[in-house]
């Protein structure tokens, strides 16, 4: 699916998605990725939620978003809870959803003006 979004002062968003993709600003990842505004992990090196591990998260966390969306792939699957620990140790909020779904949050929350940071599996 491609929707369109005013452009965000330049910085990534989501420009469509569909099985096996994600595209981000006209370009299109088929490996799991780490967008922020300003900046994309292009393979963030992650091939299902439940493969997500504290390290993984943690740079994450180094990253200082205000808030992270995990986009679990195609279905909704919730990472083991003590993965998620780098964040609330960090007070980063952060909110699990599938990965269309995490895509069309995060540009809302761009366009806000938000310091979000979207973290996908691509499945």
């Amino acid at each position: 699916m491609k929707f369109e979004q005013e452009a965000a002062d330049g910085r990534n968003t989501f420009t469509g998605y569909g099985d096996g993709y994600v595209e981000v600003s006209g370009q299109r990842a088929t490996r799991s990725l780490v967008v922020t505004g300003e900046n994309i992990v292009p393979d963030w090196g992650v091939a299902s939620i439940g493969a997500l591990t504290r390290e993984q998260v943690a740079l994450i966390a180094a990253m200082k978003p205000e808030i992270v969306l995990l986009g679990s792939g195609s279905a909704f699957a919730f990472p083991d809870p003590a993965v998620l620990a780098p964040l609330h140790s960090a007070r980063i909020g952060v909110e699990v959803m599938d990965t269309k779904a995490a895509c069309r949050t995060y540009n809302i929350l761009l366009g806000e003006g938000r310091n979000v940071l979207a973290a996908l599996v691509v499945d």
